[in-house]
């Protein structure tokens, strides 16, 4: 939990960090070995944290939420990662798709399946990346077909964050194949009322072993029009006003991975014996540790400075690029020094370390390649 007090953690966040803390540390680490080799957590984890108040912080308390911040939910975020947890979902659930239900989806909408949300007996995923379509989602090939009071909907999707366990998923398919991006629209899709539809297989991943990632299949889907988020057509450019929101939170992983990578590296030199002395009086460990506390620091200062002006509306694109790579590349670069300073065992994933770098990874793809990032800042100058 945080000492310090930046402008955005306000009082409430105390009392949610140390709620988080207990839950992650009591819930899930206990279960973390068995949650790797399923690829995914229990869902009643999602229903305790649910108990907890822990989803959905940033939905109004009309529809089920917490009626915070999405300060809140970031400060959950936080705690989860410090407690060295990726499995549970959360960027996707709280900080993705119930702000897309939240910004486009109707009243009867925002009643039907946020309350599910928040309570967690509803997982919510969003199915964006295709096997052929990453980055650049324009070149998606799913398809969402008119068929009566339906859409028919057909393709693949990959890559998706609570794919194997969600409920309801957020699909972007083209309903004008011929109109590019603005041919694109966002249809949710309910899992237990959706005939064609398959779920492939949890992809076994370089890290983050318990979070379920998965392989969607849409076989002529029928989904009611009544399921179409916002308007047809407008779904590419949902998608552009969302992802900042998503590159924020992924900074945040970033941050906090880095500071407990920090934290475990300090500790482990003063306790490690070597040449006659702690680890840590050899001067180019001190060094080392300075450097990668200095970048810590810098991360910290950057990040919540993005997070204050996320809350006030002002974050732009370009920012949320510079910290999504920014964050991530530091995020991989403090953890690496960090584990060499382990010698064999940092190496060895029994250790808090190796989880660290290789759950670091990943961070650099998801949400926008880092390379696409800067791409994005550079169109902005």
């Amino acid at each position: 939990m945080r000492t310090d007090r930046p402008a955005w953690y306000d009082d409430d966040c105390v009392p949610l960090a140390e709620v988080a803390a207990t839950f992650f540390a009591k819930e899930v680490l206990p279960h973390r070995e068995r949650f790797e080799a399923q690829r995914h957590v229990d869902r009643d984890v999602w229903l305790r944290a649910g108990e907890r108040g822990l989803l959905c912080c940033s939905i109004p308390a009309r529809y089920g939420g917490g009626d915070g911040t999405l300060a809140h939910d970031i400060v959950i975020l936080s705690e989860q990662i410090r407690c060295l947890d990726t499995g549970l979902g959360l960027i996707v659930h709280s900080g993705m798709v119930a702000h897309y239900l939240l910004a486009y989806g109707t009243e009867e909408q925002k009643q039907r399946w946020l309350p599910g949300m928040a309570s967690g007996h509803i997982v919510g995923a969003i199915a964006m990346t295709e096997p052929d379509a990453g980055s650049d989602l324009k070149t998606m090939t799913t398809r969402a077909r008119r068929g009566g009071e339906h859409y028919l909907l057909g393709g693949a999707k990959t890559f998706i964050s609570n794919g194997g366990t969600a409920d309801l998923i957020i699909v972007a398919g083209k309903t004008d194949p011929d109109a590019g991006a603005k041919g694109i629209s966002l249809i949710v899709v309910e899992t237990d009322s959706a005939p064609g539809f398959r779920r492939g297989r949890i992809l076994e991943k370089l890290g983050m072993h318990a979070q379920d990632t998965s392989e969607l299949f849409f076989d002529d889907v029928p989904v009611p029009k009544a399921n179409l988020l916002g308007r047809e057509g407008g779904g590419f450019a949902m998608l552009m006003e969302q992802l900042p929101q998503e590159r924020l939170l992924i900074g945040v992983v970033a941050v906090a991975a880095m500071e407990r990578a920090l934290d475990e590296a300090v500790t482990y030199a003063k306790a490690r014996r070597a040449f006659g002395g702690m680890l840590f009086d050899l001067q180019s460990v001190r060094l080392q540790l300075a450097e990668c506390a200095t970048l810590v620091r810098i991360s910290r200062v950057f990040l919540d400075n993005a997070i204050e002006k996320h809350l006030r509306g002002e974050l732009d694109a370009a920012t949320a690029s510079m910290a999504k790579w920014w964050l991530t590349d530091t995020q991989s670069q403090v953890i690496d020094r960090c584990l060499q300073l382990f010698g064999g065992y940092g190496y060895i994933r029994e250790y808090p370390i190796a989880r660290l770098y290789a759950d670091a990874r990943g961070q650099r793809i998801y949400g926008g390649a880092n390379e696409i990032m800067k791409e994005l800042i550079a169109r902005s100058l």
